[in-house]
Parts: structure tokens; sequence; C-alpha cells
């Protein structure tokens, strides 16, 4: 099929609006150019993209499949546009990084200022998602990289292991459980909880976790990151899961015990996803090298 981004333009907007008066005048189109346009697309299609009716348009199954994939397109699109002005202003390279939240707030910060300042002129956007939207992300080509932890669909993907993460309880030095080596998740349900906001990849996996078990937590304040869980947790708020490496930051600060899950859950593998069979641009594959060679070091 040949079709230019108008025309993928003209025909989310037609889906949008259910109207193809109002998507040519939001196009900047005639209604009789825009009508030639979404013609045009049928005839190459050779299937009706869309049901005419009497008070606007709807799309047929083909034209759902074809919205998908024009939305795909059109972000492509706006991101070459981005990335080429990011180039004209003298950059030479844009990673785009889709991570999770102990990735986002614990340990990327740690790993980037070293890749950064041997990258001067190499940018990286770094957005935390669900680890399900991780993975289509990287598939759809909405980030370059993702990094995931657990069990996740990859999609396909290739996956490139470089740790292991292990969740582990936090409590105050005076809690109960604070004489405990090793504790059950599920033991922990009836105390208060400090946990991680509400969009975190690391709060949706317990929710998960909980829901099986049939018992809620008890959520008394949810946070931004884990320094901040673990200050709650000394403070006498409540206790709290979080990565291992942030429990042994905090735990003299805060004056904090460290307790081993027996959960078989609490062992997470960590991943950096990336397209199969596509070869990374020199910089991006630079942060994947450097991630890797950090934690073998």
């Amino acid at each position: 099929m040949q079709f230019d981004v108008t025309d993928l333009r003209l025909f989310a907007a037609t889906a949008a609006e259910g109207n193809l008066t109002r998507a040519a005048r939001l196009r900047h189109l005639s209604l009789a150019a825009a009508s030639a346009r979404i013609k045009a697309l049928e005839s190459q299609a050779g299937l009706a993209l869309l049901y005419r009716e009497a008070r606007g348009v709807r799309l047929t199954p083909a034209g759902e499949a074809f919205l998908h994939h024009a939305r795909a397109l059109l972000r492509q699109a706006d991101q070459l546009q981005a990335d080429l002005q990011d180039y004209g202003g003298g950059l030479r390279g844009h990673v785009r990084v889709f991570a999770n939240t102990t990735a986002v707030t614990d340990f990327l910060p740690e790993v980037l200022p070293a890749f950064l300042n041997a990258n001067p002129r190499v940018n990286v956007e770094l957005q935390e998602k669900p680890n399900a939207e991780i993975a289509r992300g990287v598939l759809d080509s909405r980030a370059d990289l993702g990094i995931v932890a657990g069990q996740v669909d990859t999609l396909g993907l290739r996956a490139i292991h470089f740790s292991t993460d292990r969740l582990v309880l936090v409590v105050p030095r005076d809690h109960r459980f604070a004489r405990r080596r090793r504790i059950a998740f599920a033991e922990t349900l009836d105390e208060d909880a400090v946990g991680m906001h509400p969009g975190s990849t690391l709060q949706a996996f317990l929710a998960q976790v909980t829901e099986a078990l049939g018992r809620p937590l008890k959520l008394r304040i949810q946070l931004s990151s884990f320094d901040a869980m673990c200050r709650m947790v000394g403070a006498g708020v409540g206790i709290g899961i979080v990565p291992e490496s942030a429990a042994r930051r905090n735990l003299g600060p805060m004056k904090l015990v460290q307790i081993e899950l027996t959960d078989p859950w609490r062992v997470r593998e960590r991943h950096v996803l990336v397209r199969e069979g596509e070869a990374l641009p020199a910089y991006a594959q630079s942060l994947v090298d450097t991630l890797v060679a950090h934690y073998r070091g």
C-alpha cells in the first residue's frame, strides 16, 4: 500500500471523531479531498475501512487493524521528527528507555551518570512503565530498550540478563518481626504497610499477589521512591517490601532490619529487552554494555 503521513493522520482523526467532515476540518482539508484520500486507502487495501452511516462513520474490523498500525507509524514519524531536531542541535544520539520502578528509582540513577559523562552528545529519555507496557513499547519501536524484572512475557524480544534482584521485608528495629531471619509474605499482611505509588510495577505486582491470597495490603501511605519508603518504615509508620539494594542503603541511617522473604517470587532476574534481529545504534548498545559491565564489576 502507498500512503503518506497526511493519509494516516486523516484516518486517525476520522476514527477519533466518527465523522469525516469534522476530521477533514481538523486536518485542514476539503471534504472532497478527505473523502478521496479515504477511498484511495480502501481501494489499495481492497477492503472497506469505514462503515458510512447517517450520523457519521465507524471502523470496520479491517479499519480497526489499520488504525492500530497507523497510530504506531504516526508515533514513529513524530519520534523521527523529534530525533532529527535533536541531531540538528548537535546531538549524536538519543536513547529511549522504558523501565520498571526499581530501575527508574533505584539503580539507573547510579549507572547513568557514568554513561552520560562518557557520551556527552547522547541523551537518554527514561520513562517508568508497567512491565507489560515495557515489552510492548520496545516491540512497537516506542522505546529502544526496555528494562524489566521477574517473570515477564517478552513478546519474542531478545532478553539480555544483567543482574539478579531480591525483594526483602524491612521493619523498624523494635518491630515484633525484627528478630526473624525469614518470613512468608502472607504473615505480614496483618501489619500496616508502606508502599510505592499505585502506578509502580512493584506495587502492581504485590497487588496481584495479595489478590491471589485473598487478603489486601493495609497500606497507610504510598510514596514515589524506595528511600522514602524506608524513611517511613524507620519512623514506625509501617513495614515495607523493597529491593535488597534499597534496604542495604537504608539499614543504618533509618535504623531498619532486613528480613528475607521465603516466597519464590522474591528473586527477580533483571533483563534488558531489545528487538530481535535488529542491530542497535552504537550509543544504545553502549548503554546496554555499561549496564552489564556495572553488575559484572
